[in-house]
């Protein structure tokens, strides 16, 4: 009876200490979680807050988080740019095919990888996997003669075309389609669905959030790409905006104009944040989808 009571006191005064942990633990939590958004925000308010100054005041105190003179003139030399509105227009287009054929390609390998069986299904999934691991800077080169073979230098498909079927969409849609049960599949082909008919009318609606994850990250991709565009683009009329922000911001002779610069920066970040905004959600459900299997 004694060690009954014992443990019962023992439990009694574990229930008591528990609560206070908590008590104590969440705040802190929730202040090392709010420290680390101020971080992160830091460098972005300072984009804003120089976005704002005149380029006279950013070079005398580069380091001043507020303007002292808040102006929009940054923005309305930027509007009034020469080319601004073709390099958003050559910007939104890339995107477009890039977002368009992660959808369709990176969605359609990551189906087959996951739910068709065929030969060399390892090795084709083998091989997505070493393309996410080689950097760029090792494939550039390779890319660019072969654009320039196929006759797409200088265009923006030749921009967008080596963007359209990313390893990293195809992973993340192979991953989601594996928790998908493959006896809503097999109704389907018993019913005499094909698979094109199986993979756009059922499995691309189930997909909604892998398809919002990878329409996110492509676009993201796609939208902020400096390297490969300048490398491809060879005239003003085919530069993204990128590049076309950093080939106009020139304001003399080895002189950046850096109030157009962060001007610039405000307006490229403000399609993917809205972006982000409206598919958060979605973009959160394919993360933790994708890590199912």
């Amino acid at each position: 009876m004694t060690a009954v009571a014992a443990l019962r006191n023992a439990e009694t005064v574990t229930d008591r200490v528990a609560p206070r942990r908590r008590s104590v633990a969440q705040p802190l939590l929730y202040g090392a979680l709010v420290l680390c958004a101020l971080l992160t925000m830091l460098p972005f308010f300072w984009v804003i807050s120089g976005s704002l100054r005149s380029l006279d005041e950013i070079r005398s105190d580069p380091g001043a988080w507020l303007p002292h003179d808040v102006t929009f003139d940054n923005f309305l030399r930027l509007f009034r740019t020469e080319g601004f509105d073709q390099f958003v227009v050559n910007s939104v287009v890339v995107a477009v095919i890039v977002v368009a054929g992660n959808i369709v390609a990176a969605s359609a390998a990551g189906y087959a990888l996951a739910k068709l069986d065929f030969a060399g299904k390892r090795l084709a999934f083998g091989a997505v996997m070493a393309a996410m691991m080689v950097p760029f800077t090792a494939v550039f080169v390779t890319q660019f003669v072969i654009t320039v073979d196929l006759g797409l230098a200088d265009t923006l498909t030749g921009i967008a075309l080596p963007g359209v079927a990313m390893p990293l969409s195809v992973f993340i849609m192979r991953q989601y389609a594996m928790s998908i049960p493959d006896e809503l599949l097999e109704a389907a082909r018993i019913d005499g669905a094909g698979e094109f008919r199986i993979f756009f009318r059922i499995f691309l609606p189930l997909a909604g959030p892998a398809v919002a994850t990878i329409t996110i990250m492509s676009f993201l991709a796609s939208w902020n790409n400096f390297i490969w565009p300048l490398i491809v683009a060879q005239s003003m009329s085919t530069y993204t905006l990128p590049v076309g922000l950093a080939a106009t911001s020139q304001a003399a002779a080895n002189v950046r104009d850096y109030g157009l610069m962060l001007a610039g920066a405000i307006v490229v970040m403000l399609p993917v944040l809205l972006l982000f905004l409206f598919l958060q959600r979605y973009f959160v459900q394919g993360i933790s989808g994708t890590g199912m299997r």
